[in-house]
C-alpha cells in the first residue's frame, strides 16, 4: 500500500512539473503618423494539467473605453481563441496605459500572437521575486493646507508652493515572475510596476514610453529570445518623476533603463523550480455608480461664477506687467528710478515717484490675482467637463451599478489580482498589506476599462482632481473591491 501511494505521489509531482509556456509578440504600432519607438502586443500561454491561461500585455492606453481599442476587444479575442480550447475567463489582458497609437486591426493580430505562442509551448520552471524602484515615480496628488487635494496634469498649472502641505505615497515594489526553460535559459519575464507611462509627450510621436524601454533593456540583456512582459500596477495617481519639468525635454528612456536594470537585478536572485502550480479565477462584481455628479457640477459652477466676479480691472497687460513685476521684485525700494532720483525728489518734497510706485504695485498685485484666478478656472473647467461627461454616461446606463471583472492568476508563488479601473496607489497598498504575502500583487487596467477608481478620501475631495472627477463609481466601490481582492488572493494561496 505504501508503495502504491508513493507511486501515485510521484505521478502527481511529475505531472505538475510539466508546466508548459510559450511566448510571441507582434508589432501593433500605427505607423501612419510619427513614431518614436514601437508598441507591441505580447502573448504568454501557460499550461499545466487541464488548466490553460493566457496573459496578453498591450502597449496601449486601455482595453476599451478610451483610445483606439474598442469595447468589443475582449469578446472578440476570447471568441477567437475558443478553437484552442482556451476558456474565455482564463484570458487576462493588461494595458500598460502608455499613450501610443495602435493599429486598427489589433484583434486579429493579438489572436494570431496567442496562437503562435500556443504552438511554441515548452516545459518551464517558475520562480518569483521582487525589487524596489524609487527613482522613477511620484504621486501626482498634492494635499493642500486647506484640506483639499489637487493633482499634477499637463492640462493645468501647479498650485502655489506655499499652499501645498504634503504629497501622497508611491509603491516602489517591482514584482517579478521568471519562467525558465528546463536548461535554465530564460523564456519569459513578467514584471509589474505602478506608474503612468506618460513621460514621452505626444509631440515625440507614438511611443510605448518607459515600459517599452525597460522591456528592451531586459530582453537584450537576457538574449536567447527571452520576452519581457510589463504589467501595469495601481498607478492611477502615480506620475513619472519630474513630470511637470519644463527646463529639459521629457524623455522616458532613462526611466525605462532604470526600471529594466532593477528587474534584471531581481532576476539574478530568483531560483526557478519545476512543479509550479497554475491557477486562474474570474468573477464579476457589481460596483455602485456615482450619484453625486449634479451636486459636484453645481458646486464647480458656483465657484466659477465667484471667481469670475473676483477678476479685477487693471490698466496693464502682460507686456507691461512683466517688466513692472521684475522691477518691484528686484528693487522693491527703488523700482522706477535710480536711488539718486528718489533722494533728489525727497529733498524737494516731491511725491510723484513714490506714488507711481504705489500705483504700479497695486496694478501688479491685481494682475497676479487675475492670473491665479485664471489658473483655478482652468483646473475647474477641465474637471467640470469630466463630471458632465460621466453624468451623461450614468444617465444613459440601464443599471445603478456597473460590472467589473476581477481576475486572479497564480504561477508558482507569484499571485496577481486584477481590476479594469485606474486604481489609485493606496488601494493596492491596502490590499497587499492585508494579504500579508510578499508574492501577492494588484493590477488595474486589466480586461476592460472603467476609468479612475480613487480611494474614498480622494473620491470625496473638495479640490477637484482628475481621479475624483473622471470616475464612474461611488465611494463605496473601494471596500467592495478591496474585500474581493483579498478573497481572491487568499484563494489563490490554497
Amino acid at each position: 500500500m505504501k508503495i502504491i501511494c508513493l507511486l501515485l505521489l510521484t505521478c502527481v509531482v511529475t505531472a505538475r512539473a510539466e508546466m508548459l509556456a510559450g511566448v510571441a509578440k507582434v508589432d501593433i504600432t500605427d505607423r501612419t503618423g510619427p513614431v518614436n519607438d514601437p508598441c507591441f502586443a505580447k502573448a504568454l500561454v501557460l499550461k499545466n494539467d487541464d488548466t490553460t491561461a493566457v496573459v496578453i500585455t498591450l502597449d496601449a492606453v486601455a482595453v476599451g473605453g478610451i483610445g483606439r481599442i474598442g469595447n468589443g476587444f475582449m469578446a472578440t479575442v476570447r471568441g477567437g481563441l475558443r478553437e484552442l480550447g482556451i476558456a474565455p475567463e482564463n484570458v487576462v489582458v493588461n494595458a500598460s496605459h502608455c499613450h501610443g497609437i495602435v493599429r486598427g486591426d489589433l484583434e486579429p493580430l493579438v489572436i494570431q500572437a496567442v496562437k503562435q505562442a500556443a504552438q511554441n509551448l515548452v516545459p518551464v520552471k517558475a520562480g518569483s521575486g521582487e525589487g524596489s524602484e524609487t527613482r522613477i515615480s511620484e504621486n501626482r496628488r498634492l494635499k493642500m493646507k486647506d484640506g483639499s487635494m489637487v493633482d499634477m496634469r499637463r492640462a493645468y498649472s501647479m498650485p502655489h508652493d506655499e499652499d501645498v502641505a504634503s504629497v501622497g505615497p508611491i509603491d516602489p515594489q517591482v514584482a517579478v515572475l521568471r519562467l525558465d526553460r528546463t536548461d535554465g535559459t530564460p523564456l519569459a519575464v513578467l514584471y509589474q510596476f505602478a506608474c503612468h507611462p506618460i513621460m514621452n509627450p505626444p509631440s515625440k510621436g507614438c511611443s510605448a514610453d518607459y515600459p517599452g524601454f525597460a522591456s528592451k533593456v531586459i530582453e537584450e540583456a537576457l538574449g536567447g529570445g527571452a520576452m519581457a512582459f510589463f504589467i501595469q500596477g495601481c498607478g492611477g495617481d502615480i506620475n513619472p518623476v519630474r513630470y511637470k519639468e519644463v527646463s529639459r525635454p521629457a524623455d522616458a528612456e532613462p526611466l525605462g533603463a532604470m526600471l529594466g536594470a532593477t528587474v534584471l537585478a531581481s532576476l539574478r536572485k530568483i531560483e526557478t523550480q519545476a512543479g509550479a502550480p497554475l491557477k486562474v479565477s474570474n468573477e464579476t462584481i457589481a460596483l455602485p455608480r456615482a450619484a453625486d455628479y449634479t451636486a459636484r457640477i453645481a458646486n464647480i459652477e458656483a465657484e466659477q461664477k465667484k471667481l469670475v466676479a473676483a477678476l479685477k480691472s487693471t490698466n496693464i497687460n502682460f507686456k507691461t506687467f512683466l517688466p513692472l513685476l521684475l522691477q518691484h521684485k528686484l528693487w522693491p525700494e527703488t523700482p522706477s528710478h535710480y536711488s539718486q532720483s528718489y533722494l533728489h525728489d525727497q529733498s524737494l518734497d516731491r511725491k510723484a515717484i513714490p506714488q507711481l510706485d504705489a500705483d504700479n504695485r497695486a496694478l501688479v498685485e491685481s494682475y497676479l490675482a487675475n492670473i491665479e484666478i485664471m489658473e483655478r478656472l482652468t483646473r475647474l473647467n477641465a474637471n467640470l467637463a469630466l463630471l458632465k461627461m460621466h453624468l451623461k454616461q450614468t444617465e444613459a446606463a440601464a443599471s445603478p451599478t456597473l460590472d467589473a471583472e476581477v481576475c486572479g492568476l497564480r504561477v508558482g508563488d507569484f499571485k496577481l489580482v486584477t481590476f479594469p479601473g485606474e486604481v489609485t496607489v493606496q488601494v493596492g497598498l491596502n490590499i497587499k498589506k492585508a494579504a500579508n504575502d510578499a508574492r501577492a500583487f494588484v493590477s488595474g487596467y486589466t480586461n476592460g476599462y472603467i476609468w479612475y477608481t480613487p480611494t474614498v478620501e480622494q473620491r470625496l475631495n473638495s479640490g477637484y482632481a482628475q481621479e475624483d472627477c473622471d470616475t464612474l463609481v461611488a465611494p463605496e466601490w473601494q471596500k467592495i473591491f478591496e474585500t474581493k481582492a483579498l478573497e481572491v488572493l487568499r484563494n489563490l494561496s490554497r
